[in-house]
């Protein structure tokens, strides 16, 4: 089984979120930061690895986030809760048109990949619990 992992990084009651720009059928969509685990990585360090990648922030990857949810018939996406490392660190949208820090209440503002929707309502449970 092939892993993609999202992170669901968390700052001042809000999560990360960043809108794609290509390939064109999701150009405008919204994800959470993350993809695939490399061959004997830890999802965690994929996590911490992407975020580098993505957004040019270091993390700290917590918890998981809901249920895996199936992408392909040998593929998955698993979320998990991170954290900055440096609280000020700026992060930038190196692979992605834009970013947005959303609360729980915002998060059904903006069009989300089916997976990440998908996990939406724990998304919002882990926000109102932080």
């Amino acid at each position: 089984m092939r892993v993609v992992v999202g992170a669901a990084v968390l700052r001042d009651g809000t999560v990360l979120a960043q809108q794609r720009a290509y390939p064109a059928k999701h150009a405008g969509l919204w994800e959470l930061p993350g993809g695939r685990v490399e061959p004997g990585e830890s999802d965690v360090d994929a996590v911490r690895r992407e975020c580098l990648e993505e957004l040019g922030v270091r993390v700290t990857a917590g918890e998981r986030v809901g249920r895996e949810v199936s992408l392909a018939v040998d593929l998955v996406l698993r979320i998990y809760l991170a954290t900055l490392d440096d609280p000020d660190a700026v992060p930038h949208p190196h692979d992605h048109q834009a970013l947005r820090w959303l609360t729980a209440a915002e998060l059904s503002t903006v069009d989300w990949l089916p997976a990440d929707r998908e996990l939406l309502p724990a998304l919002r449970a882990a926000l109102q619990r932080a």
